[in-house]
């Protein structure tokens, strides 16, 4: 390697380290930043004036310090945005959302039957094109990101399966790909989900952290280890919802049965309240309004059963806290006395006492803002892939 090649290879990963902790931790004065960064205030300069002209980041003015010069605060630019798409059984959700996390589009088309994945293309395309004014004043549309409820090789963007879609054996990302004409990435719902409370989250600043979603497409999660995630041998760790909490239960659409996602079930407490379908919001206030015995009935039934897989997580991976997304969320704040008290006396050792239960902090724009991290991973690694009043990714006509 040249002595040139060595700086600029070191300068590129400097300006990596700034953007990221501007996105992930920001808006920072550059004072922070030369902490953070363990930078010279010389380099700092020198770089957040370089992703300035990229269009990255943007500085404003904070008030004067007591002792030297003011410094400013630096942002990561909120009109960098990728597109996230997340399809289930009842609806496909589209979102629009910035650096820094900032959401600032979400729209779901509710749809009669379980979308294909031609129809989930059509359905995504017609509701960029009804946002193509709003995209129009990116600075950068970088690309769509796919949160799939399904077993995902995210390296060629290809759905092993997809159980409660109904998708096996497809590549998801090429005729997405080729209906918006942008770069294109997909991954597991839970496994962004993951992600993005990690980041941005209840778990941010975790480093043994467990993430469990509930939605109509059943229940899947993720583990952060170490401060890594956890991604197993083909990158398929995370079905927590295929543990037997309940052997000799219902039948699951995996052969077995008791599996905890056909167990603790969306579509039973929807049920209990004579709902068709809900966001999260709206299934805690139906739950909250109707304290019939029937409702505490099913309630209770299923806290206990999300218990024991807690437990038997807990045991397994020993983690400081465990968030709960989705339909497990409104489990949470249902009961949380009684969950609180079932993870903590059911592992060995006392170790459920000391680990934390939260709800999913992000609600529901999470999987969108792990979908987006997924597209925002490439620029963070090299900011330098935007060039100056350029899009890297291209708008739908």
């Amino acid at each position: 390697m040249t002595e040139r090649s060595g700086t600029e290879d070191l300068r590129r990963r400097n300006l990596s380290a700034v953007l990221t902790a501007a996105h992930r931790h920001g808006p920072l004065t550059r004072a922070a930043l030369v902490q953070r960064c363990n930078l010279t205030r010389s380099t700092i300069g020198a770089l957040v004036g370089e992703l300035s002209a990229l269009g990255l980041v943007y500085e404003t003015d904070v008030a004067a310090a007591r002792v030297g010069r003011p410094s400013p605060m630096v942002h990561a630019s909120e009109r960098v945005v990728a597109l996230a798409v997340n399809p289930d059984v009842d609806a496909v959700t589209v979102g629009v959302v910035g650096l820094g996390g900032m959401v600032h589009r979400r729209i779901r088309y509710n749809t009669s039957s379980i979308p294909s994945l031609e129809e989930a293309v059509n359905i995504t395309r017609a509701v960029v094109e009804g946002l193509s004014v709003e995209l129009a004043g990116s600075e950068h549309v970088l690309g769509l990101g796919l949160a799939i409820p399904g077993l995902v090789n995210a390296e060629v963007g290809q759905v092993l399966l997809a159980p409660h879609l109904g998708w096996k054996d497809v590549d998801v990302v090429g005729p997405f790909r080729q209906a918006l004409g942008m770069p294109v990435v997909a991954a597991n719902d839970a496994t962004l989900g993951t992600l993005a409370e990690s980041i941005f989250g209840a778990a941010a600043g975790y480093s043994d952290a467990l993430y469990l979603n509930g939605s109509a497409s059943g229940i899947g999660g993720g583990a952060i280890v170490g401060g890594q995630p956890l991604g197993g041998a083909s990158g398929y760790a995370g079905e927590f919802g295929h543990m037997v909490t309940r052997p000799g239960g219902e039948q699951c659409h995996c052969g077995r049965r008791g599996c905890l996602e056909t167990e603790v079930n969306l579509d039973r407490l929807l049920k209990v309240v004579n709902l068709n379908h809900a966001q999260a919001e709206q299934l805690e206030d139906a739950l909250l309004a109707t304290q019939t015995f029937p409702v505490l009935r099913e309630i209770r039934r299923q806290t206990d059963l999300l218990a024991i897989a807690l437990g038997n997580l807990v045991n397994v991976f020993n983690p400081q806290i465990i968030v709960l997304g989705g339909f497990l969320g409104v489990l949470l704040a249902a009961d949380r006395e009684r969950l609180s008290a079932a993870v903590a006396a059911g592992p060995i050792s006392g170790l459920g006492t000391k680990v934390r239960l939260e709800r999913a902090a992000l609600g529901a724009e999470l999987l969108l803002v792990g979908a987006a991290e997924a597209v925002f991973a490439g620029l963070l690694t090299e900011p330098r892939s935007v060039a100056p009043g350029q899009e890297s990714g291209a708008r739908p006509s």
